[in-house]
């Protein structure tokens, strides 16, 4: 393997929260040096041309519909998506048809994704059989067959009993549990978040508070059990007192919040167009305001995509009856980097959150530019305008919020392992 130098880059390191103009080689598929001197000689040279250079995506928390719904998403599409949005890292949900609740499934998807995806996959298991609540799943065989983490996804488990066993044993083998925090009976059926607007527009809606009292109810079976958490989704500003009290208190914790909880707000339901329909619902703008300060500050460690496919049979309904989720591989960076325009988050910052911390939380070597880390890798013009077509991206389903939106920042090259898996044409 050659080495490669990128030269002229804006070097964005989210571990030292600097940003600096320079270089950085590749040898071996990791990154050899970087620095802002004279560079060295390369095999091959890069002119990044000013250009922002930042470690790759780590998403954690993206459905790819392989066994079952291949119609909606392959590993294929979905890693083609993935590289086209500066994600080189999928952590994909077991939410399939069947959930990957066994070794069998798991390894089926590991194989598929290895030979499909450009990008690296790291599939996730069920916590529960069938995603049921019901009965746990052989965490230690699955760990050994490659499960990163074990979910149910938004199937909140309701027995405690089930979930605190569930847990314990989690703890015991070391295994991250990613739990969406919900009050169950509160948020059934609901379609947007409780108050005057959604009064106004006729639809079923949830308080915030249902988040809150599920992320306490989490909260509690975590100090009882000293198990490894991580919230899918903190949306609220109800959620962040709890989750601050956890912190302190020495839990082992950390939280993520989705870029469409980020970027949107409820008012963006308003025509009824069911693209904006995610679980949990959008929220208000002081809700939105709340996370990215929590985010900012650290409270909040992840964002991620929670990229959803559905199909148009799926979201051609009345709001109500459609299916939630978005997809979100290919806009997650440049709707990011509208917190970025509109000053409320720096870039390295965001890159904290989308590429350091979820490489952390996984034990990966990842996410970062600094020596003998892999030479995963996104470059990036932050400031290029263009308006999305829903068309064009390389998902099999089209359901995204920002069709037709004006974003501005644009992925110029994606690199796994050194290797250039997209470049822009």
């Amino acid at each position: 393997m050659t080495t490669t130098l990128l030269t002229n880059a804006r070097l964005i390191n989210p571990d030292s929260a600097e940003e600096a103009q320079g270089w950085l080689l590749i040898d071996q598929g990791r990154i050899a040096a970087t620095g802002q001197d004279a560079p060295p000689k390369a095999e091959s040279t890069v002119d990044c041309r000013g250009k922002c250079l930042a470690p790759g995506i780590v998403d954690i928390g993206v459905k790819v519909c392989e066994p079952g719904e291949r119609h909606k998403e392959s590993y294929r599409s979905a890693g083609r998506a993935a590289a086209a949005g500066g994600v080189t890292t999928m952590v994909t949900r077991p939410d399939t048809l069947p959930a990957i609740d066994n070794p069998e499934t798991l390894e089926f998807v590991a194989r598929r994704a290895n030979e499909a995806a450009p990008v690296n996959v790291l599939p996730m298991a069920a916590l529960t059989k069938g995603r049921e609540g019901r009965e746990m799943t052989e965490i230690g065989f699955l760990m050994d067959a490659g499960a990163v983490a074990f979910t149910d996804c938004d199937h909140v488990i309701t027995s405690t009993k089930v979930f605190s066993r569930a847990l314990t044993y989690a703890r015991a083998c070391g295994a991250l549990v990613i739990a969406h925090p919900q009050e169950p009976g509160l948020s059934q059926g609901a379609a947007a978040s409780s108050g005057k607007f959604a009064s106004l527009r006729g639809l079923p809606a949830v308080t915030p508070m249902a988040e809150r009292m599920g992320l306490d109810r989490d909260i509690a079976l975590l100090e009882m059990t000293g198990a490894r958490y991580h919230a899918d989704q903190i949306t609220t500003a109800r959620a962040l007192p709890a989750l601050a009290r956890a912190k302190r208190n020495g839990l082992d914790i950390t939280a993520g919040t989705s870029i469409h909880h980020l970027t949107l707000n409820e008012l963006d339901i308003a025509d009824y167009r069911t693209f904006f329909k995610v679980k949990p619902p959008l929220r208000s703008e002081e809700d939105r305001q709340a996370v990215i300060e929590a985010l900012r500050d650290g409270l909040i460690d992840i964002i991620s995509s929670m990229h959803t496919p559905q199909d148009e049979e799926s979201k051609r309904l009345p709001f109500e009856e459609a299916a939630s989720g978005a997809v979100g591989l290919e806009t997650l960076l440049p709707a990011a980097l509208r917190l970025y325009h509109s000053g409320d988050l720096t870039l390295a910052e965001l890159f904290r959150a989308m590429s350091l911390n979820p490489a952390k939380r996984l034990g990966l070597a990842s996410g970062r530019l600094t020596e003998g880390a892999p030479a995963d890798l996104v470059l990036f013009d932050p400031d290029a305008p263009f308006v999305l077509d829903r068309w064009k991206l390389n998902s099999k389903s089209k359901n995204t919020p920002f069709d037709g939106a004006r974003m501005q920042g644009k992925v110029l090259a994606t690199y796994v392992a050194g290797t250039p898996v997209f470049e822009a044409s």
